[in-house]
């Protein structure tokens, strides 16, 4: 329950900042509802000039009719800009938290990713958001427009009858003290539906995204029964949620349905004493069922504010992931780049309890090409990723050009580098604008010269549009070997002074791949470059090759020099000879 508080405080915090249309909206709900509730108190009017049938006052009773139309139509047109001013509340509210959680996610961490699902981390965007955003919306629309009518009903029963009145304020607390005690017991179940509900996207998420390896290695069928058992919890939290939250309304109507009898005895007791008038009875009643009303439509609301409280912790959960640490604003950039790079005893582990590098030593001078090899696990993905500072390693230096790289700005840095990744990514656009992904004023010279030399000109001109072709998402229309022709093309763009090339030729054939190795070749004259690959036929002509098994350096030294040792570089070599 404090937690719920803190979450909610929270929130309004975010709501707290359009106080200008918050303040219109209660003007408009203010106004709205003192028009509707000096309906009845007139309409108690119309009913006293016609309880004598044979005496009814016509000429007063159409007065009462206009003036009605009036206050409805006007209470109308506040009730829209009420509803619509609310809207704008929640709609802006939602867009500030949902830009604030964007640019949260963009600053954290790595290892954040690695240990959340993707499809659990694209649910607070999506479906928390909204459960957010109409929770803001109801809380608004039926608390303040509740807590206006409640306090005008109260006055003009009070005007028309103080000792009826205490019947209604005598049997309120009743209906708080039920739905405070369902909503309460409800709560952790609404906690539950809501990381479940992320849960199972997440794992919908990974199956489609791998919806061919699950058919390849004929895993539906678990996957099915995995789906079922997630699914059958959210069920089974969802349902319990529901029929506790459901049991609200239903409970506080009955305590309302009491009242409106008790109220119906007392009056009419009155009545008969001569105390009200037959009219006043009428408005009293009316006073009642707006007096209980708000009370039933925040009662009715309870299910869908708890998931949206729910939603709001899962959210500002992730705002409060710590972000990188920033940089300091004074701190110098990496610039006029040689391509010297030093690693003196450099350690690192994904996990405290797991040391994977330790005391990895290495120099590498300018223009080299540096190639490293190992099993998989070895380590050689993890030394790119320090030097490019997407992980922090936990002791040692590693210096570019003598500058310690934690000492110069990561945007500088990572703009030294040209990367070339297995993993292929493209955007949904033209293939022009995901070469110059990363160079956005290039010419169409430069991407064409770009396009050429990483072999991938000749495949996009046969395309309908040729640069021009929008490509899907993730280029699923373009063929695994295509989007890798892109990723290295778009590198190419920019020519940096360093390269990483993490098996950059894995997905295309051999034939490409000796011509992609033409144009590597010229792209890495005269440019530092590490190169990660498995194909050892493709790193002969390296300077140096780092041979890394369980994040050690085992051997090192140019590919004559290794088979020479006839070391593990030997073995790996040939093995790769002999499964052919």
């Amino acid at each position: 329950m404090t937690k719920n508080k803190g979450t909610l405080k929270r929130l309004a915090g975010y709501v707290g900042r359009y106080k200008l249309y918050f303040f219109l909206a209660l003007v408009s709900a203010i106004v709205s509802n003192i028009l509707m509730i000096i309906g009845p108190f007139i309409i108690g009017k119309g009913v006293d000039y016609i309880v004598d049938k044979n005496n009814v006052k016509f000429q007063p009773l159409l007065k009462i009719a206009a003036i009605l139309l009036i206050l409805y139509c006007v209470s109308a047109v506040f009730q829209w800009i009420f509803q619509v001013l609310s809207s704008i509340i929640s709609n802006r509210t939602i867009e500030d938290l949902r830009k604030e959680v964007f640019d949260n996610l963009s600053n954290l961490h790595l290892r954040y990713y690695d240990r959340n699902p993707h499809g659990e981390i694209l649910n607070k965007l999506t479906n928390d958001m909204e459960f957010i955003s109409d929770g803001i919306y109801q809380a608004i629309t039926q608390f303040l427009s509740g807590i206006v009518a409640i306090i005008g009903s109260l006055t003009f029963m009070c005007i028309l009858s103080v000792k009826i009145t205490l019947v209604v304020i005598l049997m309120t607390p009743v209906c708080f003290f039920i739905a405070s005690f369902i909503t309460t017991r409800s709560n952790s179940l609404f906690k539950e539906q809501s990381k479940t509900i992320g849960e199972l996207n997440g794992y919908i998420e990974e199956i489609m995204s791998n919806e061919k390896v699950v058919k390849a290695f004929g895993y539906e069928k678990r996957s099915e029964e995995k789906f079922r058992e997630i699914n059958g919890r959210l069920y089974k939290c969802g349902r319990w949620s529901q029929f506790y939250s459901s049991l609200v309304n239903p409970s506080t109507r009955l305590v309302n349905n009491i009242t409106y009898i008790l109220l119906g005895i007392t009056g009419g007791i009155a009545a008969l004493s001569g105390r009200l008038s037959i009219g006043n009875i009428s408005s009293f009643l009316t006073y009642s069922n707006q007096f209980s009303q708000p009370i039933n439509n925040i009662t009715s609301v309870s299910t869908q504010l708890q998931g949206a409280l729910a939603s709001a912790g899962r959210v500002f959960a992730l705002l409060d992931e710590k972000p990188e640490e920033q940089e300091r604003e004074d701190m110098p950039v990496l610039s006029d780049i040689q391509g010297n790079i030093k690693f003196t005893n450099v350690a690192f582990s994904y996990s405290p309890d797991k040391p994977l590098i330790e005391d990895f030593n290495l120099e590498v001078k300018r223009g080299e090409k540096v190639a490293i090899v190992g099993p998989t696990g070895a380590g050689k993905t993890t030394i790119v990723n320090l030097l490019m500072r997407f992980y922090e390693n936990s002791k040692g230096k590693m210096l570019v050009d003598g500058v310690d790289i934690t000492s110069v700005t990561k945007d500088s840095l990572r703009k030294s580098f040209g990367m070339v990744l297995q993993e292929t990514w493209l955007f949904s656009g033209s293939i022009r604008d995901n070469i110059s992904y990363g160079k956005n004023d290039a010419t169409d010279e430069e991407i064409i010269a770009a396009a050429k030399a990483a072999n991938a000109h000749s495949f996009i001109k046969r395309l309908p549009n040729g640069y021009n072709t929008i490509i899907s998402e993730g280029g699923e229309n373009l063929s695994q070997g295509q989007r890798q022709l892109l990723t290295i093309a778009r590198a190419m763009l920019e020519l940096p002074p360093m390269l990483i090339l993490d098996e950059a030729t894995s997905s295309v054939d051999t034939r490409t791949e000796a011509k992609i190795q033409q144009g590597f070749f010229k792209m890495m004259k005269g440019r530092t470059s590490f190169v990660i690959a498995h194909r050892l036929s493709t790193i002969r002509d390296a300077d140096l090759i780092l041979v890394l098994n369980n994040g050690h350096i085992e051997e090192q030294g140019n590919h004559e020099e290794l088979l020479k040792k006839k070391g593990f570089y030997y073995k790996l070599y040939n093995s790769q000879f002999d499964a052919e």
